[in-house]
């Protein structure tokens, strides 16, 4: 207050409570992608970081997902591959030929898992040339889109799905760069990564997908990140959205149908009213329509579609075969959605395991209670968290654990969870003492100020105690955390020690017999 130099009154007002620390929010993943396109009513969102809290939202600003293109090939009688269909004695293989990216069904998945709001950055649109048959998701363009997200104080995971479509040696550059961004440049957020090759069976004639991505993934900045194996089976993508379109060879396609329906490719004087009808819904499939657009046309599609479902088996067996491989999905969007969801019901503080997946059928790969031994606890301390199957339960996420899975300070993914959230609000709050005078009256709302935050954290179940002088302490003040040397240098050190709640990941119960007492 001024001075007083004219008589009169005058009104002070004092603050009566100090500051108070406002928790930051825990469940906000950034996806690092591609995408239809990438604007906001004409300004381009490429390689730009951009908040979304809804799927019409992702919709509006980034589009809709792939077109997915399928070849059909003859089996080589030497190959391992999955048989698609079999007719006339011969197999058939069905393989995906563009098309190929993942962020759109990975953001479907995600929402359907509880998920809320999360940014996106999208490195690049999808290939528009359907005859290219290469994998156009690059390695630098993903690192890069990471590396975006520096400027970005408010994401707490990454997830970067497409990870899974790059070499097995690209794919573990990005997730290192994941990595060291998470752990070594910001520390306030987790990678959730996918295991290249996750769909397979650990004892696939390929390799085993878990050691192959321990080995490559080093052993820097585990402690902010974790994995989930195996992928899942979804029901993302339904039958109604694929038909003949998708194929990149109707004129084969065209060929098995009429081997299946033994028709030729012309009606004769034979041919029955049923047997030309059924060429002629067969040689549509490569028609032009009359150079016909729009919604007549669009029915026109529909109807055949329909047709063929209902005439050809093989047919129907073929839109399984793409849906069940587009279904196929990597986990770590899904497990980003259950952290939110967790997060929003139980608290950040609760271990995000023993929950079940939504749209998900069933995982790529049956875990048994035995071969889980090595995904949880290993030498290494890379531990893998299980998504395993019960009866009458469903899918459940069966893990907790961080990459760090041997460290007594950081091995469960909620515990690093919980201290990034405490930090971040923490540092925040205290952000407004910058400059002020380091004496005992500052070290004491300081301390108050931390001390109800941390109060209101315990009575939620977020720290461990019977009481909060069990739960934490601060300290702060001069001979206690600080030297002189300290004040004159300008410095105030703040001690927070906290006892974070950790999962019951083992329950022993003991039994044993008694003597009959009566």
């Amino acid at each position: 207050m001024g001075q007083m130099k004219t008589p009169g009154v005058y009104i002070v007002e004092k603050n009566a409570f100090p500051n108070s620390v406002v928790e930051v929010a825990t469940a906000v993943p950034a996806f690092i992608g591609y995408t239809e396109r990438a604007d906001n009513k004409g300004k381009s969102l490429s390689n730009k970081p951009w908040r979304i809290t809804s799927m019409s939202e992702f919709h509006n600003y980034y589009g809709f997902g792939p077109a997915p293109q399928f070849k059909i090939e003859e089996k080589p009688a030497d190959s391992f591959e999955e048989t698609a269909f079999q007719l006339a004695g011969q197999e058939y293989l069905l393989n995906q030929s563009a098309g190929k990216y993942l962020l759109y069904y990975s953001m479907l998945l995600f929402f359907q898992n509880g998920g809320g709001p999360c940014y996106i950055v999208s490195v690049g649109n999808y290939e528009k040339d359907d005859s290219v048959e290469t994998n156009s998701v690059e390695a630098d363009k993903l690192s890069k889109g990471i590396n975006l997200l520096v400027k970005e104080q408010e994401p707490t995971m990454v997830v970067v799905p497409e990870t899974v479509l790059l070499s097995a040696v690209d794919s573990s550059s990005v997730q290192q760069a994941a990595l060291a961004h998470c752990g070594g440049k910001m520390r306030n957020r987790v990678a959730i990564l996918d295991v290249w090759g996750g769909g397979k069976d650990r004892q696939d004639p390929a390799g085993d997908c878990i050691d192959n991505f321990r080995s490559a993934l080093g052993i820097n900045y585990l402690d902010f990140a974790t994995a989930y194996y195996p992928w899942v089976n979804t029901t993302i993508v339904q039958d109604s959205e694929l038909s003949y379109e998708n194929v990149t060879n109707p004129t084969v396609l065209q060929g098995l149908l009429r081997t299946e329906l033994n028709l030729g490719e012309a009606p004769d004087d034979n041919s029955t009213p049923k047997a030309i009808q059924q060429i002629e819904m067969i040689n549509n499939i490569t028609s032009d329509w009359d150079g016909r657009v729009g919604e007549e046309v669009l029915a026109d599609k529909m109807l055949l579609n329909k047709s063929l479902r209902a005439s050809s088996p093989m047919f129907g067996n073929l839109i399984k075969e793409m849906r069940e491989q587009l279904n196929l999905l990597p986990p770590a969007a899904a497990m980003a959605g259950v952290y939110t969801m967790v997060d929003n019901t139980r608290g950040v503080w609760k271990a995000p395991a023993n929950v079940s997946l939504s749209a998900v059928v069933s995982p790529t790969v049956n875990i048994t209670h035995d071969e889980q031994e090595d995904l949880n606890v290993t030498t290494q301390g890379k531990s893998i968290n299980a998504i395993r199957s019960f009866i009458g339960e469903g899918t459940l996420v069966w893990g907790a654990r961080t990459l760090d899975g041997n460290s007594l300070d950081w091995r469960y993914v909620n515990v690093r969870r919980t201290m990034i959230m405490l930090e971040e609000s923490i540092r925040l709050a205290t952000k407004a003492y910058v400059f002020e005078p380091n004496t005992a009256n500052t070290w004491v709302t300081i301390k108050s100020m931390i001390r109800n935050f941390l109060t209101g954290i315990w009575k939620r179940g977020g720290l461990a105690g019977a009481s909060p002088d069990d739960a934490f302490s601060v300290n702060v003040g001069l001979g206690e955390t600080m030297t002189s040397e300290d004040i004159l240098e300008g410095i105030l050190r703040v001690t927070v020690l906290v006892a974070i709640s950790r999962p019951a990941e083992f329950i022993e119960i003991t039994f044993q017999q008694q003597m009959q007492k009566s």
